[in-house]
């Protein structure tokens, strides 16, 4: 056996660490039904947008493509599912267990530039990643103005939305 030297401050250092990582995430996340006493989990998202469209990527390690369900409606993309805890064997005698098990739901507003039309998804690796394709935008026109002066040209671009007098 090993000896540890006492450490009177370890129990309110693990206190601290514990409520730190609680303020660090959604809050508002952990505490609705009940979240906590769940012990349920939110899978990590990562966001983007190139040219052509925004893809969404979760890490879901562990889980079966039976495990969690992804929905769009009313521009709102939905992944939902349940990492299960399994034991190997009934003789197993865990010590710790890290790793976090329970049901989830995470939900992204899209914006109204994006088609749920045309959507793809693809699992692999504990690695889901959604394409969500974008609207075609409206072509760039240019616009009369007539007033009591000589007549001007607007030019309109969809990308910028902004009007450059010509």
């Amino acid at each position: 056996m090993s000896i540890s030297r006492y450490d009177p401050f370890r129990d309110l250092r693990t206190l601290q660490d514990e409520v730190n990582r609680l303020f660090t995430g959604n809050v508002a996340r952990a505490f609705d039904d009940e979240g906590i006493a769940r012990g349920s989990w939110s899978p990590n998202v990562d966001i983007y947008e190139n040219k052509d469209q925004i893809v969404l990527e979760a890490e879901l390690p562990g889980m079966k493509r039976e495990d969690f369900d992804l929905s769009v409606e009313n521009n709102v993309i939905t992944l939902r599912g349940e990492r299960h805890f399994e034991k190997k064997e009934e003789t197993d005698n865990y010590h710790r267990v890290e790793r976090a098990y329970g049901s989830f739901l995470r939900s992204f507003t899209l914006p109204n530039s994006v088609s749920a039309e045309g959507a793809a998804a693809d699992y692999r690796n504990g690695v889901l990643r959604v394409t969500l394709p974008k609207r075609a935008e409206t072509k760039a026109r240019r616009i009369e103005v007539k007033g009591e002066e000589s007549g001007k040209t607007i030019e309109a671009r969809a990308e910028s939305s902004k009007a450059a007098a010509k």
